[in-house]
């Protein structure tokens, strides 16, 4: 777990250096911005799935009771 958090910390913290950078790139502005957003979505999607009471399982929903699938 301390291992993926720092790796993912990393790969947040990687997004925000891209986002930040690509405005003075004369070329590929779009793409460095596009990537550092993508790794920062990656890395927050990534560590609110984890852990007993992630945020996005199915199981945890509202009411606190079983999802209806």
């Amino acid at each position: 777990m301390i291992l993926s958090l720092i790796f993912f910390m990393i790969l947040f913290l990687a997004g925000f250096w891209l986002m930040g950078i690509s405005f003075g790139l004369p070329e590929w502005q779009a793409l460095a911005f596009v990537a550092g957003l993508s790794l920062i979505c990656i890395a927050m999607a990534f560590m609110m799935r984890q852990g007993r009471n992630g945020a996005t399982r199915r199981s945890n929903n509202w009411d606190g009771g079983p999802s209806a699938t």
